[in-house]
């Protein structure tokens, strides 16, 4: 009798004690995405606070935290200020370059919230509060307690999605969403996304995640190093990929200076180049679609290069246009770019080739934006330092949009 009463106080002080108090545990937890057809950006939802109520927040797949504006959201009984000089608030800032120093005479610890759209940012206080995320399983919710995200005022909502109230940040830091989710549960450090031009989803926690995308495509993944890159601190936070060379419809187009480290975003709607790789990028293109008996016709703004697209064939990735291949760390490790997520409809009769002219100053030589990484599943694995990235989905005939999330328990 003694022993089984020590083992139910055991029960109750490790229940006590844990950050994560899951009413199932999940395989993974799921958070679905919503894509923005005016200005193309990616919106997920979170349950947050006491009570529990929905928000709605741009994701940022770069970005280093979770920030919201706090005055504008309903007003959260469990809802914590932290101070300065705590060990919750050196982790928060490990990342942080304008906030490093926890010796600021304020009595709570500060962050630099900033909109990665409109790259603005401001002070804001870091802050902890109970978070919810829905399991694969129907009707099943897992909640953290003490999760950290920042404030920020309204002014900084600018440009984002109507109605949403602020920025989910997977990157690379010790308080992005996955890093998080993955401390308080203790499950890997890696998530998926997979975006589509209307729905899509985020799943985070073990992996591959077979019971959501099916064995045959978790399990067809290629793998390439998710890397630095070199000079630039401040965006440490971001993943990038190295691409070795491009090739267009088995060509390689040449360049003298080496590609680099290149940056995937969902914040940049299409991907943009250096101007020096961009212009031998689309004269290149240009000539393989030329050879195709495609028509050029006028650009229309954003994009530099624009075909007739009467009499373009079709296939299951798109229109039939040249194919374009990111060449990773080796000849068989390809990123291969199909018409479905090369060429943007624009007109009945125009299309226009989705990448565009990203200046001479550019930090990164390539960054690969969301319409390059939609139907694709896209794994993440912070612990490992790599990719996990499968081809288009739409050769085998699905879409992100097929994997369906159930709705929220208790809606």
């Amino acid at each position: 009798m003694a022993s089984l009463i020590q083992f139910l106080l055991l029960i109750l002080y490790l229940t006590h004690k844990s950050q994560a108090l899951s009413f199932h545990l999940p395989n993974a937890l799921v958070l679905p995405i919503t894509k923005d057809v005016t200005t193309l950006q990616y919106v997920t939802r979170i349950h947050h606070g006491t009570p529990l109520v929905p928000i709605n927040l741009v994701v940022d797949l770069g970005g280093p935290f979770i920030w919201t504006d706090c005055a504008s959201t309903h007003v959260s009984s469990s809802s914590r200020l932290i101070p300065n000089r705590s060990i919750k608030c050196s982790r928060a800032k490990a990342h942080d370059f304008e906030s490093k120093s926890c010796l600021s005479s304020t009595h709570t610890c500060e962050l630099f919230p900033e909109n990665r759209v409109t790259r603005m940012s401001t002070r804001g206080d870091l802050v902890e509060d109970i978070v919810a995320v829905q399991s694969k399983a129907a009707g099943s919710i897992t909640t953290v307690n003490d999760f950290l995200f920042s404030c920020g005022p309204t002014f900084l909502l600018h440009a984002l999605v109507g109605g949403t109230k602020g920025m989910l940040g997977l990157g690379r830091t010790r308080i992005s969403l996955p890093s998080q989710i993955s401390t308080a549960l203790n499950t890997a450090q890696k998530f998926t996304i997979c975006l589509s031009s209307s729905n899509g989803i985020i799943a985070l926690g073990e992996g591959p995640n077979d019971s959501i995308f099916g064995t045959d495509i978790s399990r067809s993944l290629m793998y390439t190093p998710l890397v630095t890159n070199p000079g630039d601190e401040y965006s440490i936070q971001d993943y990038f990929i190295g691409i070795n060379s491009i090739k267009i419809n088995g060509k390689l187009l040449s360049l003298k200076a080496t590609l680099g480290a290149s940056k995937l975003s969902t914040i940049v709607a299409y991907t943009t180049m250096e101007s020096t790789i961009y212009g031998k990028f689309i004269r290149a293109y240009d000539k393989a679609a030329s050879s195709m008996n495609m028509t050029r016709v006028a650009s229309v703004a954003p994009f530099g290069l624009c075909f007739n697209s009467k009499g373009v064939g079709s296939t299951h990735e798109g229109p039939k246009v040249p194919i374009i291949e990111l060449v990773l760390q080796s000849e068989t490790v390809m990123w291969r770019i199909f018409g479905r997520n090369s060429m943007v409809q624009v007109s009945k009769e125009v299309m226009c080739l989705g990448f565009l002219d990203g200046g001479l100053n550019s930090k990164a030589s390539i960054v690969l934006g969301g319409y390059q990484l939609e139907d694709m599943l896209l794994q993440f694995e912070m612990g490992t330092s790599m990719l996990g990235f499968s081809q288009s989905l739409l050769k085998r005939q699905t879409t992100c949009s097929n994997f369906k999330l159930d709705s929220w328990a208790g809606e």
